[in-house]
């Protein structure tokens, strides 16, 4: 139980919050450059990609400029059938191992497969974990519910 003058824990948990706040706060003034440099940009940007130094050196000094594109007309498809015909197959490809494997056979009657030989196996086990587990471990959920309902209404 709390005392008289203590703070309660969601007063305390608020405290927490405020001084991991101001910590988080002055960490990050602290790492980042002033907002208005040219250091704070290249840092805040500094994993982006830049495409244009990799083809100054992959390629040299000379300008890369893009091919025309062609224009285009209503009737023409957007791939080329060849293009088309890849796509199927691999999307196919792609169909046939999302389906499951073989599908489970069905026994007929008077015969044993293996999910009941397991299934007959597990229940006796199964049954003798039960009596053994179960009333204890009931009996301390209910306990522990009841416990909490109290210290609700205390």
């Amino acid at each position: 139980m709390r005392q008289a003058g203590e703070p309660s824990v969601e007063e305390i948990l608020a405290s927490i919050k405020k001084v991991i706040a101001r910590d988080n706060r002055a960490e990050a003034a602290r790492r980042e450059p002033a907002p208005g440099s040219d250091n704070a940009l290249r840092d805040r940007f500094s994993d982006v990609l830049d495409l244009n130094e990799i083809a100054e050196q992959v390629l040299g000094s000379e300008p890369v400029t893009p091919p025309a594109p062609e224009p285009a007309t209503e009737e023409a498809p957007l791939l080329n059938a060849a293009n088309t015909s890849a796509l199927r197959e691999s999307l196919a490809a792609l169909a046939l191992l999302a389906q499951p494997g073989a599908q489970p056979q069905i026994v007929r009657s008077g015969e044993t497969s293996l999910e009941g030989l397991v299934r007959e196996m597990l229940r006796p086990m199964l049954a003798e974990w039960l009596d053994q587990h179960l009333p204890a471990t009931v009996d301390r959920m209910v306990a522990a519910e009841i416990a909490r309902i109290a210290r609700k209404k205390g």
